[in-house]
């Protein structure tokens, strides 16, 4: 917000001094004023974007946050190529002029990927949560870090949240989940 008014002013100031450097009047303009429908279609083509990565699997969590013409890349990936593949699809959006890729490449260890195996199993292999498991792109994601487990995304109810909740505590091995689901009904 502070940067947008900074812009503004020096705008005006740079719109003033060419005016009056060329002996005419302009009315001050904001070169770089972003619309909300500018915003709403990077949002649309980031999220897009992302999905569309072909390494992308129910082990890896990405978030994003748009500014403007500015986006920012949140997460945690099992893949380093999967970091740096985001960055370069976004990078690739017409209207972004800046990345700032904070997506956090998880360590690799056999450890982990015994638990992820045992997590995706107790999780989607459960009945009342193998609905989930149809679509492509899988709505829960299973982030786990040197034993300790996240669950990330949507699901449709407060009782399909507590039940991955229950499923991914009931896995031996873990240190702990900390259950990020978000319930978004139909």
């Amino acid at each position: 917000m502070l940067r947008n008014c900074l812009l503004s002013l020096i705008t005006i100031v740079c719109s003033v001094l060419c005016a009056a450097s060329w002996g005419q009047a302009a009315p001050p303009q904001q070169a770089n004023a972003v619309s909300d429908k500018a915003v709403q279609r990077i949002v649309k083509e980031v999220r897009h974007e992302l999905l569309m990565l072909p390494y992308l699997d129910v082990f890896d969590y990405l978030a994003y946050k748009v500014d403007g013409y500015n986006v920012t890349l949140m997460g945690q990936v099992t893949r380093p190529t999967l970091k740096s593949d985001s960055e370069r699809a976004v990078k690739s959006i017409e209207g972004v002029e800046q990345v700032d890729n904070q997506i956090e490449v998880l360590p690799p260890s056999p450890m982990d990927d015994r638990l992820r195996l045992q997590l995706y199993r107790a999780i989607y292999g459960f009945a009342p949560l193998q609905k989930y498991a149809l679509g492509v792109q899988k709505p829960i994601r299973i982030i786990v870090k040197s034993g300790h487990v996240t669950l990330e995304g949507v699901v449709d109810n407060q009782a399909d949240k507590n039940t991955a909740g229950i499923r991914a505590n009931g896995v031996p091995g873990i240190f702990g989940v900390v259950n990020n689901l978000q319930v978004v009904p139909n």
